[in-house]
């Protein structure tokens, strides 16, 4: 009897230690006082978000740092003064290494998304639920030339609109950038989208602006998104950001997906 005791208290004890996921330290999303996002669950911002891309813990590691190619002569690749409209492949060529992956992690679990950046100073938008609920400083921005940086700032953080605003700084970097557009877009316009749908690394689509909803804060699209490319660039004609990809409805057939409109970053910048 005494032994079962001493196995009974020492399940106990090691169900106490590994039994229960770690309190989070400081997760982007809390309620306290930490700077952090809570998350509320599958909270849909858009109609049908499609979240971020979870992944396993044991993914393979991202390669280390190589030589930087996000130098001086890539702050202008995409400009600010396109002054016609571009084919496909030159808005690809000329956008590509201005989108970013995200890796997020809550300590027990790992995510994926998007996000790009809209200042050659490393000034970068995503989704605010691609770091909702995940700890800060954990977080992993890696670029399409395989270097890896932290946030260094986060400017504004609006749940209501899906939205995050941060800065990605190393010194003497000049990020390749996607001005934002100065015009309101129309339906019917052709777009494009940049992004890293279930991992897949800068993948380009494109399709047309189906609508807009919620008071053009949404811009329903016909380019097919999926989980991961959150956070994502959606691009007109003449190579300017006018929206970021966010979700969409997985099981219509009828690529029915939403960007938040890039005016919801302007009015706040």
């Amino acid at each position: 009897m005494k032994n079962l005791c001493i196995i009974f208290l020492s399940f106990l004890f090691v169900y106490g230690c590994f039994g229960r996921p770690p309190a989070p330290v400081n997760q982007y999303g809390g309620n306290s006082g930490s700077p952090s996002y809570s998350t509320s669950g599958n909270r849909p911002p858009l109609p049908g978000k499609h979240g971020r891309n979870g992944i396993s813990q044991n993914r393979p590691p991202l390669s280390d740092q190589g030589e930087s190619t996000s130098s001086t002569k890539d702050k202008s690749e995409v400009g600010s003064g396109v002054s016609g409209k571009l084919s496909g492949q030159e808005i690809f060529k000329k956008c590509n290494t201005a989108v970013f992956m995200i890796f997020t992690s809550t300590g027990m679990q790992a995510f994926q998304g998007s996000g790009f950046f809209i200042s050659p100073e490393g000034l970068a938008v995503s989704n605010y639920h691609v770091f909702e609920g995940t700890g800060m400083g954990l977080e992993v921005i890696k670029t399409s030339n395989d270097q890896q940086y932290k946030i260094d700032h986060v400017i504004f953080k609006d749940k209501t609109n899906d939205v995050m605003v941060f800065t990605v700084k190393a010194a003497g970097t000049k990020f390749n950038f996607i001005p934002v557009s100065s015009h309101n877009p129309l339906v019917g316009e052709k777009v494009y989208a940049i992004g890293s749908p279930r991992g897949l690394e800068n993948t380009f689509s494109s399709g047309e602006i189906s609508q807009f909803r919620e008071n053009g804060r949404v811009i329903q699209i016909s380019v097919p998104i999926d989980h991961g490319s959150s956070g994502g660039a959606l691009i007109n004609e003449y190579g300017e950001v006018i929206g970021i990809t966010s979700g969409g409805f997985d099981d219509s057939g009828a690529n029915l997906n939403f960007a938040v409109n890039i005016n919801v970053v302007k009015s706040r910048l």
